[in-house]
């Protein structure tokens, strides 16, 4: 059974799919936030949330069930691997998939990522640290990645660069 919710975050409102247990997509959206009982995964991923937004929680414990190609998902997952606070380039993400030409395939399968900050693209910047595209808005993944660096002084460190 397909279900879904409108909540609200402190970047705005996402829709969270669920369809037999398992979180199918996150993202943003304009939609109103639905006025609904939830329970199960919905409940699960709001409560998970708002202890990510307030920085109590640097990963999530939610089923997830992934469409997408064989490729998506090897990227999918290798995004999965980058500790919360840290960030990657497209090219190391190639690299680790063991496809150095492959970056510009990296960049189109993290667009297409269905379950935004859960599966954390947010984390992956361009080739020298700039802020690249983000489906839910450039502005939304640079305050993602200000979130999980709160601690850490200046926007070197954000991008996961050193002196």
């Amino acid at each position: 059974m397909r279900e879904y919710a409108v909540m609200e975050t402190p970047l705005g409102n996402v829709k969270a799919e669920v369809f037999d247990g398992y979180l199918i997509s996150l993202q943003f959206t304009e939609e109103p936030e639905t006025d609904t009982f939830l329970d199960g995964v919905l409940m699960d991923v709001r409560i998970q949330l708002g202890l990510y937004f307030q920085g109590k929680q640097k990963t999530f414990d939610i089923p997830v069930a992934l469409g997408g190609t064989d490729f998506q998902r090897k990227v999918w997952l290798e995004i999965n691997k980058i500790p919360f606070g840290n960030t990657k380039t497209y090219e190391q993400i190639a690299l680790n998939l063991g496809s150095p030409n492959a970056v510009r395939a990296v960049g189109s399968a993290i667009g297409s990522n269905p379950i935004l900050m859960m599966l954390p693209c947010h984390r992956v910047v361009g080739k020298q640290g700039q802020l690249t595209g983000y489906a839910g808005g450039v502005w939304r993944k640079s305050e993602l990645l200000e979130l999980e660096n709160k601690d850490k002084v200046g926007i070197q460190s954000v991008l996961g660069f050193s002196n």
